[in-house]
Protein backbone atom coordinates (compact mmCIF):
# COMPACT_ATOMS: atom_id res chain seq x y z
CA UNK A 1 0.00 0.00 0.00
CA UNK A 2 1.50 3.56 -0.92
CA UNK A 3 2.16 5.84 1.80
CA UNK A 4 -0.31 8.91 2.79
CA UNK A 5 0.54 11.59 1.00
CA UNK A 6 0.37 14.74 2.90
CA UNK A 7 1.35 17.24 0.88
CA UNK A 8 -0.05 18.34 -2.42
CA UNK A 9 2.71 17.62 -5.79
CA UNK A 10 1.47 20.29 -7.50
CA UNK A 11 1.11 23.66 -5.32
CA UNK A 12 2.40 22.05 -2.00
CA UNK A 13 -0.60 22.82 -0.43
CA UNK A 14 -1.36 21.05 2.36
CA UNK A 15 -3.69 17.90 2.09
CA UNK A 16 -7.00 16.49 3.53
CA UNK A 17 -8.55 13.45 3.28
CA UNK A 18 -12.09 13.34 1.47
CA UNK A 19 -12.92 10.07 1.58
CA UNK A 20 -12.58 7.05 3.95
CA UNK A 21 -13.43 3.46 2.99
CA UNK A 22 -14.00 0.10 4.55
CA UNK A 23 -13.81 -3.18 3.42
CA UNK A 24 -17.58 -3.52 4.46
CA UNK A 25 -17.94 -0.91 1.55
CA UNK A 26 -19.12 1.48 4.39
CA UNK A 27 -17.88 5.44 2.67
CA UNK A 28 -17.49 8.45 4.59
CA UNK A 29 -17.08 11.52 3.00
CA UNK A 30 -16.11 15.14 4.42
CA UNK A 31 -13.32 17.28 4.71
CA UNK A 32 -11.04 15.24 7.44
CA UNK A 33 -7.87 16.49 8.68
CA UNK A 34 -4.51 14.60 8.45
CA UNK A 35 -3.45 14.16 12.14
CA UNK A 36 -0.25 16.79 12.78
CA UNK A 37 1.94 13.73 13.11
CA UNK A 38 1.10 11.87 10.27
CA UNK A 39 1.98 14.73 8.52
CA UNK A 40 5.71 14.74 9.63
CA UNK A 41 8.43 13.88 6.92
CA UNK A 42 8.85 10.03 6.67
CA UNK A 43 12.33 10.24 8.27
CA UNK A 44 10.87 11.96 11.43
CA UNK A 45 7.86 9.53 11.88
CA UNK A 46 10.36 6.76 11.81
CA UNK A 47 11.97 8.11 14.07
CA UNK A 48 8.62 8.56 16.26
CA UNK A 49 7.70 4.95 16.12
CA UNK A 50 11.62 3.78 16.86
CA UNK A 51 11.31 6.38 19.66
CA UNK A 52 7.67 4.61 21.04
CA UNK A 53 9.28 0.82 20.00
CA UNK A 54 12.00 1.94 22.28
CA UNK A 55 9.69 2.97 25.29
CA UNK A 56 10.81 6.66 25.11
CA UNK A 57 14.09 5.58 26.06
CA UNK A 58 16.39 8.47 23.98
CA UNK A 59 19.33 6.55 25.45
CA UNK A 60 18.54 3.25 23.73
CA UNK A 61 17.89 4.63 20.54
CA UNK A 62 20.89 6.29 20.07
CA UNK A 63 22.98 3.47 21.38
CA UNK A 64 20.80 1.33 18.90
CA UNK A 65 21.81 4.22 15.94
CA UNK A 66 25.15 4.86 16.97
CA UNK A 67 24.45 8.31 17.30
CA UNK A 68 25.40 10.35 20.62
CA UNK A 69 22.62 11.47 22.99
CA UNK A 70 22.73 14.84 22.32
CA UNK A 71 22.30 14.56 18.70
CA UNK A 72 19.36 12.05 19.46
CA UNK A 73 17.85 14.45 21.72
CA UNK A 74 18.07 17.50 19.40
CA UNK A 75 16.50 15.37 16.79
CA UNK A 76 13.54 14.84 19.26
CA UNK A 77 13.38 18.64 20.35
CA UNK A 78 13.42 19.43 16.63
CA UNK A 79 9.77 17.00 15.96
CA UNK A 80 8.66 18.35 19.11
CA UNK A 81 8.70 21.88 17.56
CA UNK A 82 7.30 20.99 14.24
CA UNK A 83 4.28 19.55 16.06
CA UNK A 84 4.25 22.77 18.37
CA UNK A 85 4.01 24.79 14.80
CA UNK A 86 1.35 22.67 13.58
CA UNK A 87 -1.00 23.15 16.42
CA UNK A 88 0.06 26.74 16.71
CA UNK A 89 -0.65 28.03 13.06
CA UNK A 90 -3.91 26.27 12.67
CA UNK A 91 -4.56 27.43 16.48
CA UNK A 92 -3.59 31.10 15.59
CA UNK A 93 -5.56 30.71 11.93
CA UNK A 94 -8.64 29.78 13.88
CA UNK A 95 -8.30 32.53 15.91
CA UNK A 96 -8.00 34.84 13.28
CA UNK A 97 -11.40 33.66 11.12
CA UNK A 98 -13.50 34.34 14.56
CA UNK A 99 -11.77 37.41 15.18
CA UNK A 100 -12.23 38.66 11.66
CA UNK A 101 -16.43 37.43 12.37
CA UNK A 102 -16.70 39.46 15.92
CA UNK A 103 -15.16 42.64 14.31
CA UNK A 104 -17.99 41.99 11.18
CA UNK A 105 -15.45 42.18 8.59
CA UNK A 106 -15.81 38.40 7.69
CA UNK A 107 -19.79 37.38 7.33
CA UNK A 108 -20.28 34.23 9.92
CA UNK A 109 -21.51 32.29 6.50
CA UNK A 110 -17.69 33.22 5.21
CA UNK A 111 -16.36 32.23 8.54
CA UNK A 112 -17.53 28.68 8.72
CA UNK A 113 -16.04 28.23 5.33
CA UNK A 114 -13.17 29.41 6.16
CA UNK A 115 -13.17 27.07 9.39
CA UNK A 116 -13.78 24.10 7.69
CA UNK A 117 -10.80 24.87 5.43
CA UNK A 118 -8.36 25.32 8.71
CA UNK A 119 -5.78 22.05 8.95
Amino acid sequence: MAILPTRCPSCDSQLTIAKLRCACETLLEGNFEIPALVRLPPADLDFVLRFVKSSGSLKEMAKQAGQSYPTVRNRLNDIIRQLNDAQRSSTERRQSILDAIANGTLSVADGEKKLREVH
